[in-house]
């Protein structure tokens, strides 16, 4: 028996069911075969299988592959089947692995679109690298498609996508509506019949999700950053690419449900003990989930209760209820890179069958904001979060990509003091406040309604136990009441209501809301609503502090497109951008007045003017006699730097300061020179046809702005002089095969109305812009990677932006295999030569 069918006999019992066994089935004619099955088990689901090295990989598709290709169908791979499944129809009886009804959809032959005929040993390169690209000859599904393993992931969840083709739809696509009603009433029947006799036996309600069960843990849960915050808005802009939702009056959870579930606030602190309730009822979610919401205390009336939750959770009077918002980990695999639109999809999925009273899904509207204010108005509540529609997950980040409006202000303090009780109050009349500036208390005002009797009773025993004689501030500073205050430890967080701040920086009118002992006192600062967008930001990374400033200035005016805008779409992106600058000298070209003005050029770092945590590396420079330090980007905080500068575009060496004389890379430049783009891609593919020939696999990206740029790996094995010569020698044999429209000539003037195929680019020193950087040009185009096959006729480099690449890398990553070889570019340079 083959070794990657263990998994499936095991799984199964074959005297009881018809299922064919582990290596049963030889392929039939030299085709390889795919089949599509719909199996409605415990959950409805499609069952995606391809013929390679002798088994069915396969995997669960909970959609059904679609012929639409904005549609990205989550697949999660399951165990190899064998190939006798591809004729397998009928029931898995109760009791078996899979129960329930098993119908071929459609099955047909298939083979990789990278390769003709066949193609297995590319195919099964393709599954290693994660990025399978195949064509499909079915009744149902025809042409071209892509299975690309999603970011972050080991085997298990990959994406299926239709490609853009003659078979494509751009209508609504449902594959139930091609499954004939005597199979679903088929599946209808099987499945009620043994639930009833199920929950008969068992005196049990069966309660399934529809979620795949698969894998094993890829996210450290131990590890787990805090939850993504908002930033605090004056105003909501209307934009139909963000979503709303009701912001919450009651604590932050975050909730880990693994072989145990763990409640955790945004400071890491366990809270099982004090929502026990909460607990028990997240046992009805039946898989490895990290989930981030919010408890709250919700009256009759559905309104919630911030002192009761606080301090008399579980009162009968009152609903805890634990409203869900968000999906970071699913079955093991981490969904923070995935689009906030497609983890909501996925986290009602995974709630749908889940009818506990104290677990909610909190709705969200895509109703224009002026109309949610409205709403939130009328209903009361405590505010608004409006939340980017494709914005990822940032653990532990406060971001502009998530904004909170407040209908009612409310400011967390620290409690410094308290004063001695007056008339009939018992056992104090105010508590004094403060927030941190700069490391220092600064006094905001004393707060001295809004209690109950018990909370007087508590709150006075507690700080009673954290006495001080010494002010917490300067002596210039003057309390309200001070001759009255017992000054304590600033240990204890609470949070008011306030109508406004006063010019001297004193709260107005204070009304004391409830504790907040899921806040860190360190981050407990003045929160000043902005307008738009903060025009300065101050950001840690660990012990990293960043100051991002004029985050409103336009960089391109006529797009409305702001710094702040291009920082976002950096730190979105830095995961896939860091790895190809990583130890890699780099140019910086900043625009600080954005496109309309002129840019320059800066090598040479002031190493006494940047902040210590920057990395530098001094290398000669023969041009100026000189050492110069270049700047070396290999973190977050490093990229968000350079990008303050005003460094709207990257342009890295192409060798790392650790091996200077040794490219990563080598890159062919293909300048159109003002040439119609179908020659551009017509000499492209002819270089990609030499590439080929020679077995050197080759990437291609746009330039960003006219051009395109093929890439090869090299890992750092040769020396300047061989990249280049390869790269020379390929131009020349693209040149010979295009003679009347490219040109190697350097100089513009010699070069007029030809393309321009430029291998000077592998050379010490000289830099080309990266993958994924934006260009200082109109609309902030970007320099994207592709597919070799989306080079076509078809292809408007022009649509690739700011505003889109981070939605298009989660859904495919054309480079994502780069990094796993490198070309063995002396035995190719002998086969060209």
């Amino acid at each position: 028996m083959s070794v990657t069918l263990k998994t499936y006999q095991k799984k199964r019992n074959f005297n009881s069911s018809l299922e064919p066994k582990a290596g049963a089935g030889k392929r039939q004619g030299k085709r390889l075969r795919f089949v599509l099955q719909r199996h409605h088990a415990s959950r409805l689901h499609y069952d995606f299988r391809l013929e390679m090295k002798g088994v069915l990989k396969s995997w669960a598709v909970p959609k059904g592959p679609s012929l639409n290709p904005s549609d990205k169908r989550l697949a999660m791979m399951v165990e190899d089947h064998p190939y006798d499944y591809i004729r397998f129809e009928g029931a898995i009886p109760k009791g078996n692995y899979g129960a329930g009804t098993v119908y071929v959809l459609d099955r047909g032959t298939y083979n990789s679109t990278e390769e003709n005929g066949v193609g297995e040993k590319a195919l099964l390169r393709s599954l290693e690298e994660g990025n399978i690209k195949i064509t499909l000859k079915g009744k149902i599904l025809k042409g071209e498609f892509a299975l690309v393993k999603m970011q972050n992931s080991d085997d298990n969840a990959w994406l299926l996508i239709k490609h853009h083709d003659k078979y494509a739809v751009s209508d609504k696509f449902n594959l139930e509506d091609l499954v004939p009603k005597e199979i679903k009433e088929e599946g209808i029947a099987f499945k009620k019949e043994h639930t009833e006799k199920s929950d008969q036996k068992t005196g049990k309600k069966r309660k399934k999700s529809p979620i795949p069960d698969q894998g094993t843990a890829l996210i450290n849960l131990q590890k787990l950053d805090g939850p993504m915050l908002a930033t605090l808005q004056e105003n909501l802009l209307e934009d139909p690419d963000w979503l709303y939702e009701q912001k919450l009056d009651g604590y932050r959870i975050m909730s880990i449900i693994d072989k145990a579930v763990i409640l955790r606030t945004r400071n890491g602190i366990n809270y099982n003990k004090k929502f026990p309730s909460i607990v028990q009822a997240l046992k009805e979610v039946k898989h490895m989930a990290v989930l981030d919401g919010e408890v709250v205390a919700e009256d009759e009336n559905g309104d919630h209760v911030f002192q009761t939750l606080q301090q008399h959770a579980e009162e009968i009077d009152y609903t805890l209820k634990y409203y869900i918002f968000d999906l970071l980990a699913l079955n093991g695999y981490d969904l923070r890179e995935l689009p906030l639109a497609d983890r909501k999809e996925l986290l009602v999925l995974l709630l749908d069958k889940v009818r506990h009273p104290q677990i909610a899904l909190l709705p969200y509207s895509l109703e224009k904001s002026e109309k949610m204010i409205a709403k939130a108005k009328h209903m009361n509540w405590e505010g608004i979060i409006a939340k980017k529609i494709d914005s990822r997950y940032l653990s532990g980040k406060r971001s502009s990509l998530w904004r909170k409006l407040k209908i009612r202000s409310s400011q967390e303090a620290i409690i410094v003091g308290f004063t001695s009780p007056e008339g009939s109050r018992s056992y104090f009349g105010a508590l004094v406040l403060a927030v941190y500036e700069e490391k220092q208390l600064i006094y905001i005002g004393n707060c001295g309604t809004g209690f109950k009797d018990v909370i007087l009773q508590e709150l006075y025993k507690e700080m009673k136990q954290i006495e001080v004689k010494k002010k917490p501030f300067n002596k210039n500073i003057t309390v309200q009441k001070e001759k009255k205050v017992t000054w304590i430890k600033p240990k204890i967080i609470c949070e008011v209501y306030y109508s406004e701040w006063t010019a001297d920086g004193r709260l107005r009118h204070p009304v004391y809301k409830g504790l907040r002992p899921d806040k860190k006192k360190e981050m407990v600062k003045q929160e000043k609503p902005i307008t738009g967008r903060e025009n300065d930001i101050t950001r840690k990374f660990g012990r990293k502090t960043l100051i991002l400033t004029n985050q409103q200035k336009l960089y391109w005016p006529k797009d409305s497109i702001s710094k702040g805008d291009l920082v976002d779409y950096y730190e979105q992106m830095a995961t896939y951008i860091l790895p190809y600058i990583k130890d890699r000298p780099l140019s910086l070209h900043r625009f600080p007045n954005g496109i309309n003005k002129s840019g320059f050029f800066q090598k040479d770092l002031e190493i006494d003017q940047i902040p210590t945590w920057i990395k530098t590396t001094p290398i000669y420079a023969e041009s100026v006699e000189k050492e110069i330090d270049y700047l070396v980007c290999n973190d977050v905080a490093s990229l968000l730097w350079m990008v303050n500068l005003g460094c709207i575009e990257i342009n890295p060496w192409m060798s790392t300061y650790r091996k200077q004389e040794q490219p990563v890379f080598a890159v062919l430049d293909i300048d159109p020179n003002g040439v119609d783009f179908t020659k551009v891609i017509q000499v492209a593919l002819t270089a990609k046809g030499v590439l080929d020939s020679v077995e050197v696999k080759s990437y291609i990206k746009t330039s960003g702005s006219t051009g395109l740029h093929i890439f090869i790996h090299l890992g750092a094995k040769y020396d300047y002089t061989i990249a280049k010569n390869f790269i020379q020698l390929l131009a020349e044999l693209v040149h010979e095969q295009h003679a009347d429209g490219t040109s190697l000539e350097r100089s513009p003037s010699k070069r007029k109305g030809k393309i321009y195929l430029d291998y000077l680019q592998n050379r010490k020193g000289q830099t080309i812009v990266c993958p994924y950087s934006v260009r200082p040009k109109p609309e902030a185009p970007v320099s994207a990677p592709l597919h070799w096959e989306e080079v076509s006729s078809d292809l408007d480099i022009r649509k690739f932006t700011l505003h889109n690449m981070p939605k298009r890398v989660t859904n495919e990553n054309p480079w994502q295999a780069i990094f796993n070889q490198s070309v063995n570019l002396k035995t190719a340079l002998n086969k060209l030569s």
